[in-house]
Protein backbone atom coordinates (compact mmCIF):
# COMPACT_ATOMS: atom_id res chain seq x y z
CA UNK A 1 0.00 0.00 0.00
CA UNK A 2 2.80 2.43 0.92
CA UNK A 3 4.60 1.62 -2.33
CA UNK A 4 1.50 2.50 -4.30
CA UNK A 5 1.05 5.80 -2.39
CA UNK A 6 4.60 6.94 -3.07
CA UNK A 7 4.33 5.83 -6.71
CA UNK A 8 1.16 7.90 -7.20
CA UNK A 9 2.77 10.89 -5.51
CA UNK A 10 5.85 10.65 -7.69
CA UNK A 11 3.78 10.41 -10.87
CA UNK A 12 1.78 13.46 -9.78
CA UNK A 13 4.90 15.52 -9.19
CA UNK A 14 6.24 14.57 -12.61
CA UNK A 15 2.96 15.47 -14.26
CA UNK A 16 2.84 18.89 -12.55
CA UNK A 17 6.45 19.56 -13.51
CA UNK A 18 5.74 18.68 -17.13
CA UNK A 19 2.72 21.00 -17.24
CA UNK A 20 4.68 23.83 -15.64
CA UNK A 21 7.40 23.62 -18.28
CA UNK A 22 5.23 23.03 -21.32
CA UNK A 23 5.76 26.55 -22.58
CA UNK A 24 9.56 26.28 -22.75
CA UNK A 25 11.07 25.83 -26.16
CA UNK A 26 13.58 23.23 -25.00
CA UNK A 27 11.06 20.76 -23.60
CA UNK A 28 10.93 17.51 -25.58
CA UNK A 29 8.16 14.94 -25.40
CA UNK A 30 9.42 11.39 -24.92
CA UNK A 31 8.30 8.89 -27.55
CA UNK A 32 6.51 5.88 -26.12
CA UNK A 33 6.92 2.76 -28.22
CA UNK A 34 4.16 0.19 -28.09
CA UNK A 35 4.21 -3.27 -29.63
CA UNK A 36 1.96 -3.53 -32.68
CA UNK A 37 -0.86 -6.03 -32.08
CA UNK A 38 -0.85 -9.27 -34.07
CA UNK A 39 -3.08 -9.58 -37.08
CA UNK A 40 -5.93 -12.07 -36.80
CA UNK A 41 -6.11 -14.95 -39.25
CA UNK A 42 -9.17 -16.86 -40.40
CA UNK A 43 -8.66 -20.07 -42.37
CA UNK A 44 -10.58 -19.83 -45.65
CA UNK A 45 -9.48 -22.85 -47.68
CA UNK A 46 -6.81 -25.45 -48.42
CA UNK A 47 -5.71 -26.60 -51.86
CA UNK A 48 -3.42 -29.45 -52.89
CA UNK A 49 -0.58 -28.38 -55.17
CA UNK A 50 2.34 -29.89 -57.06
CA UNK A 51 5.35 -28.75 -55.07
CA UNK A 52 6.66 -29.06 -51.53
CA UNK A 53 8.84 -25.98 -51.10
CA UNK A 54 7.38 -22.53 -51.67
CA UNK A 55 4.51 -20.37 -52.83
CA UNK A 56 4.34 -16.86 -54.30
CA UNK A 57 1.61 -14.54 -55.53
CA UNK A 58 1.50 -11.71 -58.06
CA UNK A 59 -1.41 -10.35 -60.07
CA UNK A 60 -3.76 -13.07 -61.27
CA UNK A 61 -1.47 -16.00 -60.58
CA UNK A 62 0.10 -18.15 -57.89
CA UNK A 63 3.47 -19.88 -58.25
CA UNK A 64 4.59 -23.02 -56.41
CA UNK A 65 8.08 -24.48 -56.15
CA UNK A 66 8.97 -28.09 -55.61
CA UNK A 67 12.53 -29.12 -54.89
CA UNK A 68 12.98 -29.62 -58.64
CA UNK A 69 9.87 -28.03 -60.17
CA UNK A 70 8.12 -24.71 -60.80
CA UNK A 71 4.35 -24.58 -61.36
CA UNK A 72 2.03 -21.71 -62.26
CA UNK A 73 -1.65 -21.59 -61.19
CA UNK A 74 -4.52 -19.19 -61.69
CA UNK A 75 -6.39 -17.83 -58.67
CA UNK A 76 -8.76 -20.84 -58.77
CA UNK A 77 -5.74 -23.16 -58.46
CA UNK A 78 -6.01 -24.41 -62.01
CA UNK A 79 -2.59 -25.38 -63.35
CA UNK A 80 -1.41 -23.05 -66.14
CA UNK A 81 2.19 -24.11 -66.75
CA UNK A 82 4.92 -26.32 -65.29
CA UNK A 83 8.68 -26.71 -65.57
CA UNK A 84 9.84 -30.12 -64.35
CA UNK A 85 13.47 -29.58 -65.44
CA UNK A 86 14.38 -26.14 -64.13
CA UNK A 87 18.12 -26.93 -63.83
CA UNK A 88 18.71 -28.26 -67.35
CA UNK A 89 20.25 -25.08 -68.76
CA UNK A 90 21.80 -21.80 -67.72
CA UNK A 91 23.73 -22.97 -64.64
CA UNK A 92 27.52 -23.00 -64.44
CA UNK A 93 27.54 -24.76 -61.05
CA UNK A 94 25.47 -27.83 -60.24
CA UNK A 95 22.24 -27.31 -58.30
CA UNK A 96 19.39 -29.69 -57.44
CA UNK A 97 17.13 -27.84 -54.99
CA UNK A 98 14.76 -24.86 -54.99
CA UNK A 99 13.52 -23.47 -51.68
CA UNK A 100 10.73 -21.02 -50.96
CA UNK A 101 10.27 -18.49 -53.76
CA UNK A 102 9.06 -14.95 -54.40
CA UNK A 103 7.75 -13.15 -57.46
CA UNK A 104 8.34 -9.54 -58.40
CA UNK A 105 7.85 -7.55 -61.60
CA UNK A 106 6.98 -10.66 -63.65
CA UNK A 107 10.02 -12.62 -62.47
CA UNK A 108 10.26 -15.56 -60.05
CA UNK A 109 13.08 -15.30 -57.51
CA UNK A 110 14.48 -18.60 -56.23
CA UNK A 111 17.17 -19.53 -53.77
CA UNK A 112 18.81 -22.58 -55.35
CA UNK A 113 21.60 -24.85 -54.17
CA UNK A 114 23.10 -28.31 -54.28
CA UNK A 115 21.48 -30.01 -51.27
CA UNK A 116 22.53 -33.48 -50.08
CA UNK A 117 21.94 -35.09 -46.66
CA UNK A 118 21.24 -31.82 -44.91
CA UNK A 119 24.24 -29.96 -46.35
CA UNK A 120 24.19 -27.33 -49.08
CA UNK A 121 26.69 -25.84 -51.54
CA UNK A 122 26.65 -23.80 -54.77
CA UNK A 123 24.05 -21.36 -53.36
CA UNK A 124 22.69 -18.94 -55.96
CA UNK A 125 19.88 -16.49 -56.59
CA UNK A 126 18.06 -17.66 -59.71
CA UNK A 127 15.46 -15.64 -61.62
CA UNK A 128 12.86 -17.34 -63.83
CA UNK A 129 10.32 -15.95 -66.29
CA UNK A 130 6.72 -16.06 -65.00
CA UNK A 131 5.28 -17.13 -68.37
CA UNK A 132 7.77 -19.69 -69.67
CA UNK A 133 9.11 -20.69 -66.23
CA UNK A 134 12.55 -20.77 -67.86
CA UNK A 135 15.75 -19.50 -66.25
CA UNK A 136 16.70 -15.91 -67.16
CA UNK A 137 19.80 -15.20 -65.04
CA UNK A 138 21.58 -16.06 -61.79
CA UNK A 139 23.53 -14.24 -59.07
CA UNK A 140 26.12 -16.00 -56.95
CA UNK A 141 25.91 -15.60 -53.19
CA UNK A 142 28.80 -14.22 -51.17
CA UNK A 143 30.69 -17.02 -49.31
CA UNK A 144 32.17 -14.43 -46.91
CA UNK A 145 28.66 -13.89 -45.55
CA UNK A 146 28.94 -17.21 -43.75
CA UNK A 147 25.64 -18.48 -45.15
CA UNK A 148 25.66 -22.27 -45.52
CA UNK A 149 22.12 -22.95 -46.80
CA UNK A 150 19.23 -21.10 -48.47
CA UNK A 151 15.70 -22.19 -47.61
CA UNK A 152 13.85 -19.13 -48.91
CA UNK A 153 14.02 -15.73 -50.53
CA UNK A 154 12.00 -12.52 -50.30
CA UNK A 155 12.02 -9.39 -52.46
CA UNK A 156 11.57 -6.01 -50.78
CA UNK A 157 10.59 -3.60 -53.58
CA UNK A 158 10.32 -0.71 -51.11
CA UNK A 159 14.07 -0.48 -50.59
CA UNK A 160 15.35 -2.56 -53.51
CA UNK A 161 16.76 -5.52 -51.59
CA UNK A 162 16.52 -9.31 -51.54
CA UNK A 163 16.63 -11.28 -48.28
CA UNK A 164 17.77 -14.91 -48.09
CA UNK A 165 17.07 -17.12 -45.06
CA UNK A 166 18.66 -20.37 -43.93
CA UNK A 167 17.43 -23.71 -42.58
CA UNK A 168 20.78 -24.42 -40.92
CA UNK A 169 20.71 -25.31 -37.22
CA UNK A 170 24.11 -23.75 -36.44
CA UNK A 171 24.73 -20.03 -35.83
CA UNK A 172 24.60 -19.25 -39.56
CA UNK A 173 20.87 -20.00 -39.42
CA UNK A 174 20.39 -17.15 -36.95
CA UNK A 175 20.94 -14.52 -39.64
CA UNK A 176 19.05 -13.09 -42.61
CA UNK A 177 21.25 -12.25 -45.60
CA UNK A 178 20.65 -9.09 -47.62
CA UNK A 179 21.46 -8.53 -51.31
CA UNK A 180 20.90 -5.68 -53.76
CA UNK A 181 17.86 -6.30 -55.95
CA UNK A 182 19.34 -4.80 -59.14
CA UNK A 183 22.93 -5.96 -59.08
CA UNK A 184 22.66 -9.07 -56.92
CA UNK A 185 25.59 -7.79 -54.85
CA UNK A 186 25.84 -8.91 -51.23
CA UNK A 187 25.17 -6.11 -48.74
CA UNK A 188 25.15 -7.45 -45.17
CA UNK A 189 23.53 -9.87 -42.73
CA UNK A 190 21.07 -9.24 -39.92
CA UNK A 191 21.06 -11.15 -36.64
CA UNK A 192 17.58 -12.29 -35.51
CA UNK A 193 16.68 -11.96 -31.82
CA UNK A 194 15.44 -14.48 -30.92
CA UNK A 195 16.14 -16.71 -33.89
CA UNK A 196 13.44 -19.12 -35.14
CA UNK A 197 14.67 -22.66 -35.70
CA UNK A 198 14.65 -24.64 -38.95
CA UNK A 199 13.50 -21.68 -41.05
CA UNK A 200 11.65 -22.82 -44.17
CA UNK A 201 10.46 -19.66 -45.89
CA UNK A 202 10.23 -15.88 -45.83
CA UNK A 203 7.95 -13.23 -47.35
CA UNK A 204 7.79 -9.43 -47.28
CA UNK A 205 4.51 -7.60 -46.74
CA UNK A 206 3.67 -4.03 -45.69
CA UNK A 207 7.04 -3.19 -44.19
CA UNK A 208 7.61 -6.48 -42.34
CA UNK A 209 9.10 -9.90 -43.02
CA UNK A 210 7.23 -13.09 -42.14
CA UNK A 211 9.20 -16.25 -41.44
CA UNK A 212 8.04 -19.87 -41.30
CA UNK A 213 9.67 -22.18 -38.77
CA UNK A 214 9.49 -25.97 -38.68
CA UNK A 215 9.69 -25.85 -34.87
CA UNK A 216 6.79 -28.18 -34.09
CA UNK A 217 6.95 -31.95 -33.70
CA UNK A 218 4.57 -33.67 -36.11
CA UNK A 219 4.94 -36.98 -34.24
CA UNK A 220 3.47 -35.26 -31.16
CA UNK A 221 0.91 -33.24 -33.14
CA UNK A 222 2.77 -30.04 -32.16
CA UNK A 223 2.24 -27.18 -34.66
CA UNK A 224 4.78 -25.07 -36.52
CA UNK A 225 4.76 -21.26 -36.45
CA UNK A 226 4.94 -18.05 -38.46
CA UNK A 227 7.11 -15.26 -37.04
CA UNK A 228 7.37 -11.57 -37.87
CA UNK A 229 10.22 -9.05 -37.92
CA UNK A 230 11.01 -5.56 -39.19
CA UNK A 231 14.48 -4.86 -40.60
CA UNK A 232 15.85 -1.33 -40.64
CA UNK A 233 17.70 -0.26 -43.80
CA UNK A 234 21.02 -0.09 -41.94
CA UNK A 235 20.12 -2.38 -39.07
CA UNK A 236 22.37 -5.25 -38.03
CA UNK A 237 19.84 -6.91 -35.71
CA UNK A 238 16.08 -7.40 -35.75
CA UNK A 239 13.55 -8.39 -33.10
CA UNK A 240 11.39 -11.41 -33.92
CA UNK A 241 7.91 -12.02 -32.53
CA UNK A 242 5.47 -14.91 -32.93
CA UNK A 243 2.75 -14.08 -35.45
CA UNK A 244 0.67 -17.27 -35.84
CA UNK A 245 0.51 -20.83 -34.57
CA UNK A 246 -0.43 -23.25 -37.34
CA UNK A 247 -2.79 -25.33 -35.23
CA UNK A 248 -5.63 -25.31 -37.78
CA UNK A 249 -4.03 -27.23 -40.68
CA UNK A 250 -5.41 -30.56 -41.90
CA UNK A 251 -2.73 -32.55 -40.06
CA UNK A 252 0.58 -31.57 -38.56
CA UNK A 253 3.58 -32.16 -40.79
CA UNK A 254 6.24 -29.84 -42.19
CA UNK A 255 5.67 -26.14 -42.81
CA UNK A 256 7.39 -24.68 -45.86
CA UNK A 257 7.10 -21.32 -47.64
CA UNK A 258 4.54 -18.53 -47.47
CA UNK A 259 3.33 -15.51 -49.42
CA UNK A 260 0.76 -12.71 -49.33
CA UNK A 261 -2.00 -12.05 -51.84
CA UNK A 262 -2.00 -8.28 -51.45
CA UNK A 263 -5.13 -7.76 -53.58
CA UNK A 264 -7.18 -10.02 -51.30
CA UNK A 265 -5.34 -9.28 -48.04
CA UNK A 266 -4.62 -12.97 -47.54
CA UNK A 267 -1.70 -15.01 -46.23
CA UNK A 268 -0.92 -18.32 -47.93
CA UNK A 269 1.17 -21.02 -46.24
CA UNK A 270 2.46 -24.24 -47.80
CA UNK A 271 2.39 -27.37 -45.62
CA UNK A 272 3.51 -30.95 -46.29
CA UNK A 273 2.20 -34.08 -44.62
CA UNK A 274 2.60 -37.83 -45.00
CA UNK A 275 6.36 -38.13 -45.49
CA UNK A 276 9.00 -38.70 -42.84
CA UNK A 277 11.68 -36.01 -43.10
CA UNK A 278 15.28 -36.90 -42.26
CA UNK A 279 18.04 -34.30 -42.67
CA UNK A 280 15.67 -32.10 -44.61
CA UNK A 281 14.74 -34.78 -47.16
CA UNK A 282 11.66 -37.06 -47.46
CA UNK A 283 12.45 -40.61 -46.37
CA UNK A 284 9.52 -43.01 -46.35
CA UNK A 285 5.92 -42.39 -45.29
CA UNK A 286 3.78 -42.40 -42.19
CA UNK A 287 1.10 -45.07 -41.77
CA UNK A 288 -1.85 -44.43 -44.08
CA UNK A 289 0.19 -42.55 -46.72
CA UNK A 290 1.76 -43.76 -49.93
CA UNK A 291 2.81 -40.29 -51.08
CA UNK A 292 3.43 -36.85 -49.64
CA UNK A 293 0.61 -34.31 -49.78
CA UNK A 294 1.35 -30.61 -50.36
CA UNK A 295 -1.34 -28.13 -49.33
CA UNK A 296 -1.58 -24.35 -49.51
CA UNK A 297 -3.67 -22.93 -46.66
CA UNK A 298 -5.26 -19.55 -47.33
CA UNK A 299 -5.96 -17.20 -44.43
CA UNK A 300 -7.95 -13.99 -44.38
CA UNK A 301 -6.07 -11.30 -42.44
Amino acid sequence: MKKNFFLIAAVSVLAISALAGCGKADVKTAEVKTEEPKASYKLLSSNEVDGRQGVASEGDYYYVSGSTTLTKYDKDWKKIAENTKPFDKGYEREVNHIGDIDVYNNEIYCGVELFLDGKASNIQIAIYDVDTLELKRTFNFEPQSGQTECSGIAVNPDNGTVIMCSWAMDETGEYLYRYDLKSGAYMDKIKMDPSPKLIQGIAYNEGAYYITSDDGDADKDAPDHVYKTVIEDKGTTCSVTEEKTLDDVTKQGEIEGLTFDKDKNQMLVLYNRGARIILGMPSGFYDGYDHEIHEVFTYER
